[in-house]
């Protein structure tokens, strides 16, 4: 699924990628921008996976990058980018921890080394 970075509302295009002055019915962001890439990344090289990619000082603005993909929405956390999905995942997996599972840690911890 393709939405916008900006308000998450999603393209419904007939092409398989937004043309370069494409932008979105519900807050007219341009489409066609890094943080809609699937490529971006902010601790990449110019921001970007593609190593060998020009620097794009506006990530909102629209651009002519050939490299650019629409990134799956599925697939970026919400700061934008694969990592933050990773994250996002992670923190799922582990939760936050309440008060009673950081009081029974020291004695699982006792337990599992005889303590």
């Amino acid at each position: 699924m393709k939405r916008c970075h900006r308000c998450g509302r999603e393209w419904e295009g007939g092409k398989r990628q937004p043309a370069v002055k494409d932008f979105c019915e519900g807050c007219s962001a341009y489409l066609h921008c890094c943080l809609n890439c699937r490529f971006y990344d902010k601790s990449a090289h110019n921001q970007c996976y593609i190593p060998n990619t020009e620097w794009v000082g506006d990530k909102e603005g629209a651009n002519f990058c050939d490299e650019f993909e629409f990134a799956d929405a599925d697939a970026v956390g919400p700061d934008g980018t694969q990592q933050g999905k990773a994250k996002s995942k992670l923190d799922a997996l582990f939760g936050e921890k309440s008060d009673a599972s950081e009081d029974r840690a020291p004695s699982d911890f006792d337990k599992l080394f005889g303590d």
